[in-house]
């Protein structure tokens, strides 16, 4: 498996031939939105910074809510949850996607807005791998925010995103505030993480810098 990051929520994870590409952004938030063929594509929710589909080729199965998919052997759930902790009141809903091949699982929170999961959420987000958490705050959680929602579904390994980065037009929280909250040092960021089911830490959660 091979998972590239390009900013805000998008990210591809390319297992074989096959690739997902999660809430890709439109250029108006002063990033490169991604290119290329995608055999699916998840959308946590209708906002132009995470559902610009028609940057991407093919004929993807496009996946914009709750429920239940598979598609060329990868299979993905998405769970209601909110953009905001009003259920919804401020922001509207969100979805969270748990998303598994190679036998690895993986979730996006897309932009979670919720201080803390439900019982519910954290049933269906059972033993999770790999977590993509937003960390930015202002529409989202903040770094101290995520900190409380890794401890509810302790993950192996975390990714950040949505969050400051160079060249972003939206006003975010820096990842460092993340690191801090984490109680990591400031880690050297990769271009890609290649990895397979056995490669992932079987004690303490790690936490993965990723750059675009």
């Amino acid at each position: 498996m091979v998972i590239t990051w390009y900013g805000q929520s998008c990210f591809k994870i390319q297992s074989g031939e096959i690739s997902l590409f999660t809430d890709p952004f439109s250029k108006d938030i002063g990033l490169t939105p991604p290119r290329g063929q995608t055999d699916i594509i998840t959308v946590s929710h209708d906002h132009f910074d995470h559902n610009n589909i028609e940057s991407l080729n093919g004929q993807p199965l496009i996946i914009n809510g709750p429920g239940e998919y598979e598609s060329k052997g990868i299979e993905i759930n998405g769970i209601l949850a909110f953009h905001d902790d009003k259920e919804g009141k401020e922001r509207g809903i969100n979805t969270i996607y748990v998303i598994e091949m190679e036998g690895i699982k993986i979730c996006h929170l897309g932009d979670l807005g919720q201080s803390k999961l439900t019982a519910e959420q954290i049933e269906k987000i059972d033993g999770i791998d790999i977590l993509m958490i937003p960390v930015g705050g202002t529409y989202t959680i903040d770094g101290e925010g995520a900190v409380e929602i890794i401890n509810q579904i302790e993950p192996r390994l975390v990714i950040p995103m949505h969050y400051k980065i160079p060249g972003l037009t939206l006003k975010f929280d820096p990842v460092d505030d993340f690191l801090k909250e984490m109680g990591v040092a400031k880690k050297e960021t990769i271009d890609k993480l290649t990895l397979k089911k056995k490669d992932l830490p079987e004690e303490e959660t790690q936490v993965i810098v990723m750059k675009i």
